[in-house]
Order: structure tokens, then sequence, then C-alpha cells
């Protein structure tokens, strides 16, 4: 939800930043020499300390990104339902391992026929495949980050079962078809028997026992206990159990610690577009600097520029002139972000500083004071758009529901500034002070006592000069108006772990590049903005925004209300949102010499889909 959304990392992801949506220079003691050498390899930078860390297909908030999903997972194994291809973000029936769903019974039940392709171990790929991964999730919801409490699947599931190739589930109420294909049924990955193990040799009844009985239960319990297990030790990624359940046409080949890794073509992949190369290279990076490094010495096929090294302006639609060190050998790509870009405010009571986020003025002057316009303009040299609400930039009208497209708080540190005074803040030596107690229109608010000072933490990703340039100018900005802050630097996978796993240690929260939509690709905020959402990791809540999330997702409403109140209400900090490339990290970079089935646009989803390209 990036993480499916997926976190998005920019290098600046997004995610989309992807956002989502949306990943983190010397380059690694690999980077240069793992290059490609022949026409049978393609090399694929990864974003900056944004290495894959996780490879089982059913993962923790911790571990859902772009870097993990797009870029590493999908390679090796598909999910039922297919997403993105070229520079679409729409369902492909072709890549994806089941017919098109069918609904019935007044939308309350769900028929999935799947088409027998095969695992590399042999097996096909059934019903109880799928069941395998639908037992595990039944067992225990919250494990998986794409769990929403009380929405889709499991929660609104009255049973499941499956036989042959039919999967067949029915729901407690009628449900959008399209919000449960594009947000639930994107989600399912099929998985291999072989992984229904406890134990090396060890086999267990989690993918054959009945949905929802108490057995299987236990059984599938114990079975996550192990793959995650397993899947936390890099160290057993090209292990027979890992390679037996490939199902896309990619191979694990190697994997060492620093997350430099290689693919070969997966010789049982039962779909219509086959590996063209022998090897796929993706070369881990510490910074953006080191990725570059590398592009200038051309032994980077796929990569990335930060948007600070380039001179003229472009448009997120159109590419300006590319970076002269690498122009003679590269072509600009750039790509529209399915994608809400964002800080992430931290409202949990424990967390000391939500006192102040937890009031709507400070977040709206917080809000007041980013101006996106200037820093698209002269940061990211004109690849990017302003993101006023949660859908994505280029949201089509039909999903909309033709949602406000004015910005209820345009850049105005005045009127941001004028704000904080009408509420008894009183700034001395630049630092805003609470002069005037209690929960009146004209007070600080509650929690807030009298002599606080206005001071926020903000947690970023390192490694990333533009983010780093856009973070220091945000700063500045709210310092202007008397909003201290105290900012910590460290690397995207310690952000995401910092901030998905902690609810103290910090106030505002931004990894690079907000949140990408996919593998739930229908913005509804479900994930992100409802109390006990999987992504909710600030805590918050507002009942107004809630029901608009449930009248567009198990009603047929358009997301015009969602959006309109999450423009006016902030449960974020919005960011410029930025293009995409190959990796959600800075603007894309193709070798000349490298060719697509599919074009050079990067999907708005970050798919890395190499099977399509050759020399």
């Amino acid at each position: 939800m990036q993480f499916k959304n997926k976190l998005r990392l920019m290098v600046t992801i997004g995610a989309v930043g992807a956002a989502l949506s949306m990943s983190l220079v010397a380059a690694s003691s690999s980077g240069a020499a793992t290059a490609s050498t022949s026409k049978n390899t393609i090399t694929f930078a990864e974003g900056p300390g944004a290495n894959p860390n996780w490879i089982f297909p059913y993962q923790s908030c911790t571990d859902f990104s772009v870097s993990v999903i797009n870029a590493f997972i999908d390679e090796m194994y598909r999910p039922v339902y297919w997403f993105g291809l070229g520079a679409s973000a729409t369902v492909v029936p072709k890549l994806s391992t089941a017919n098109m769903p069918v609904m019935s019974n007044k939308n309350k039940t769900v028929t999935i026929t799947m088409k027998g392709w095969k695992f590399a171990d042999g097996q096909t790929i059934n019903a109880e495949s799928v069941m395998f991964f639908l037992n595990m999730y039944k067992s225990d919801p919250t494990a998986y980050c794409g769990y929403n409490a009380g929405y889709g699947i499991p929660d609104q599931v009255s049973s499941a079962h499956g036989a042959g190739n039919t999967v067949t589930i029915n729901f407690k109420v009628g449900v959008n078809p399209n919000w449960i294909l594009y947000n639930y049924l994107s989600e399912l990955y099929p998985m291999a028997n072989s992984w229904d193990i406890t134990a090396p040799g060890k086999t267990s009844t989690c993918a054959t026992g009945a949905y929802g009985a108490a057995s299987t239960n236990a059984a599938c319990k114990a079975v996550y206990t192990y793959l995650t297990a397993q899947s936390s030790k890099t160290s057993t990624y090209t292990d027979t159990m890992w390679q037996s359940g490939d199902s896309g046409p990619w191979k694990l080949s190697s994997f060492d610690n620093l997350g430099n890794v290689t693919f070969v073509p997966n010789s049982k992949y039962s779909g219509p577009q086959k590996a063209q190369v022998k090897f796929v290279k993706e070369v881990a990076f510490t910074t953006a600097t080191a990725e570059q490094t590398a592009l200038r010495a051309g032994s980077i096929d796929l990569g990335y520029v930060d948007n600070s090294v380039l001179t003229t302006q472009g448009t997120p639609q159109k590419p300006g002139a590319n970076w002269a060190s690498v122009a003679s050998n590269y072509n600009l790509e750039v790509g529209a972000p399915w994608s809400v870009d964002y800080a992430a405010y931290n409202l949990n009571p424990k967390n000391p500083q939500a006192v102040f986020l937890d009031q709507l003025y400070i977040r709206q002057a917080l809000q007041m004071t980013v101006d996106q316009k200037a820093m698209i303009k002269k940061i990211y040299k004109g690849y990017g758009y302003v993101q006023i609400n949660p859908l994505p930039p280029v949201t089509p009208s039909a999903i909309s529901g033709g949602a406000s497209t004015k910005n209820p708080y345009p850049y105005d540190p005045s009127k941001a500034a004028k704000l904080l005074k009408s509420h008894g803040w009183v700034v001395t030596g630049g630092n805003a002070t609470c002069e005037k107690v209690g929960t009146g229109s004209s007070d600080c608010g509650a929690g807030i006592t009298k002599g606080d000072k206005l001071v926020v933490s903000l947690e970023y990703g390192s490694g990333v000069p533009v983010l780093a340039l856009q973070v220091n100018t945000e700063v500045s900005e709210w310092k202007s108006i008397g909003i201290s802050t105290k900012i910590v630097s460290v690397p995207f996978d310690s952000v995401v772990s910092d901030c998905v796993g902690n609810s103290s240690n910090w106030s505002i929260c931004l990894w690079g590049a907000g949140w990408i939509y996919a593998p739930d690709y229908y913005p509804s905020g479900e994930s992100l903005y409802v109390p006990g959402a999987s992504f909710n990791i600030g805590k918050f809540s507002d009942p107004a925004l809630t029901a608009a999330v449930k009248s567009s997702t198990l009603g047929t409403a358009s997301l015009k209300q969602f959006a309109n109140i999450a423009a006016k209400d902030l449960p974020d900090l919005y960011q410029p949102n930025t293009t995409n490339n190959y990796t959600g990290s800075g603007i894309g970079e193709v070798i000349k010499t490298l060719k697509s089935k599919i074009g050079f646009t990067p999907n708005s989803l970050e798919n890395f889909m190499p099977e399509y390209y050759s020399f």
C-alpha cells in the first residue's frame, strides 16, 4: 500500500514514492563491478540504502516497501492478480495467475478460477495455493501489513473454500467489486506446498486445512513463525525452499549481505513474457552520489540521478535536458506516480509532542509553511506535483468523483504566524511559547501548559541530497514562525523501522516520498487513516473521515468526500509528490542500448519488469 500501498522512497521514494507509494555514496563494494559486461545482463540500481531485506510475500509493515515487493519479491512470486504494465496502473489479466474474478449473490460472493500455471518445483498453482495464503491471513491478520480491521479480507469474510482450480469467498455484506479486486484480491499470493512446513522436513496443514478452523489457525501460525524466521535471514534466500515456490519469470541466483542481487530466468514460468536475457543484477548503493558515480562509468543500465544535478527545468510529463555527465549514454525518463506524498504525524499519546500535533491549527500552520511550488521548481527542477489530499495527483475524475483541486492551505507564512498568535502563542527569541492556556478558540489547546515551547522532532531518510534540501527548507520556514524542530537523519530502512515499530520517539516522519497505492490500488484510505489500519502509524482518528472511507468501500460512493475531508483535516503533512522512475528514486536513467517491449516510461506503481527488456 513506497509499502501497497507500500512505503515509497524518493531519491529525492515518491513511492508513490510512490507514493505509494511510495527506499534509501560510495558505491557498494560490488557496485560498478556488478554492472553489465555483456548483452546478456541487465543491471539495475537499487534505491540508496533501500536494499531488499525480505523474501516471504507475507510481511509486516516494517518490510512492506517498493524495494522489497516491486523490485524483488514480484520478480520471483506472482500474485493472483497483476496490476501495472508499461505506464499503466490497471489490472493486467494476461499476467495474472487467475482469470478475472466473478461477483455474484449481490456482491457478497466472489469466485476466482486459477489458470493452472506452475511453481518452479512443478506443482500446479491451484485453489489450494491461494487458500494457503487465505488461511494464514485468517490465523493472524495483524501480522500482515495489508490488514485493515473491519474491512475486506479477512474481517468481512464469512467463509472461504477452494477445490481444484476454484476459490470461492463469501462476504458478510455486499462489497464494492472494484475495491475488493483492487485492494484485497490484488494482495493474494499463491504459495507452494513446499512452504507448508514448520521446520526442514516437517510438513503442516496450513494449505489444506478448513478456513477459520482452530486447527488450521494453529497450523498456520506455526508455519508463519518458521517462514518469517527464515525470511529474516538473508542467507537463506537462495535455499531450495524459497526457490521451489517461484511463480514469476525470475529465480534468485545470488544475494549478498550488502543487498546485491542476481536473478536468472525461471524456466518453469507459465506467463506470456519470458526472460530475454540470462541475468538481471540489482546493485546496492548507500547514497545517490555513489549510484551516480556508477552511471558516469556506464556500469548501470537502469538507474537514477538526484534532481540536484540537473540544470534545466522539466515537467512530470516531459523531461528536460539530461545531466551532462551521462547524457551521451543515457536517456532521462519520468512518469506520474500513483501515490500520496506526505510526512506522517505521530498523534499517539505516548509521544509527548502529540499535544501540539493534535491541534488542527498547528497542523495548518505547519502545512502553510511548506512551499511545495517553490520546492518543486528549485529543488526538484519541475519534476513534481503539489499534494493537497491523499489522492494521487493524476487520479481520474471517475475515481476522484470531482474532489476539489483547490489547495485549502497554500503557502502563506504570514497567515501561519497569525494563526499561532491567535491561539495564544507568543514568539520571543525565535521560539513560540504558549501564554494563553485553555481549550477555547483563542487558546493553545488541550494538554498544552503555560510556558510550553512549540517544538517538534522530525526523522527523515539519509543519503538523498534533495530530500535533505527539502527538510532544511521546511525546518527553516517553521523556524520563521517560531516552531523549532529537532532533526534526526538515518537510512531509509531505519526510518521505516523507527516510525512503524515505535510509537513514541518521533513526531514527524519523512522516509522520502509517502505511500504508493500498491498492491491495494484503489486510493480509498482505509490502510492509512482509519483507527486500527495497517499503516495508520500516527494513530490518526476522525469519525467523519472514517465514515467517508466506509461509504466508498462498503458502498459505491466516489472518493470525493474522503479527499475533501482529508484535505481540510490534515491527517498528514502533505509534501511535493515527485515523479517516478524504476526504484522510486530520483529521475530515471536508461542506457541507450537497452530495448523494451513496453516502453521506458516508468510505471506509476514502480513495477520493475526486466523480462520485457533486452539489448
